[in-house]
């Protein structure tokens, strides 16, 4: 995930998308719309870092659906930047939303994904130096 900023509480900082064959899903794109993909490990295998064209600035993110991402929908999945992941999961929860995954690390913060009232997926993070101001 791409550096997001410590003061932007509220805005979305990334997306990505999970599906089947990230690898096909990650040429289409790089035919499309002239983004370069840089590898990211996940140990057996590699999820992708899409890269913009002539700026070299991470956009987005291509995954395999593969352990925890496997039961992930396989659409684009924005991330909003929150003050406290586990009270923003639970404030979901208490508001008519779905957990779809629990709070858990993510490189360098915590992140969980919800779906709102209405059925729309979304994530939820935190980012590490935020997690441990509160």
């Amino acid at each position: 995930m791409a550096e997001l900023g410590r003061s932007r509480i509220g805005t979305i900082g990334w997306m990505d998308i999970t599906v089947a064959d990230a690898s096909g899903l990650r040429d289409f794109y790089t035919a499309v719309v002239g983004w370069s993909p840089t590898d990211v490990s996940m140990g057996e295998y590699n999820d992708y870092s899409m890269e913009a064209p002539g700026t070299g600035d991470a956009t987005a993110g291509v995954c395999h659906a593969r352990g925890a991402n496997a039961d992930l929908p396989s659409q684009w999945l924005i991330y909003i930047i929150v003050a406290d992941v586990d009270k923003s999961a639970a404030s979901c929860i208490a508001n008519g939303g779905t957990l779809v995954t629990a709070p858990r690390g993510l490189a360098d913060g915590r992140f969980c994904v919800i779906k709102d009232p209405a059925g729309a997926v979304m994530a939820l993070y935190q980012e590490a130096e935020q997690a441990t101001l509160g």
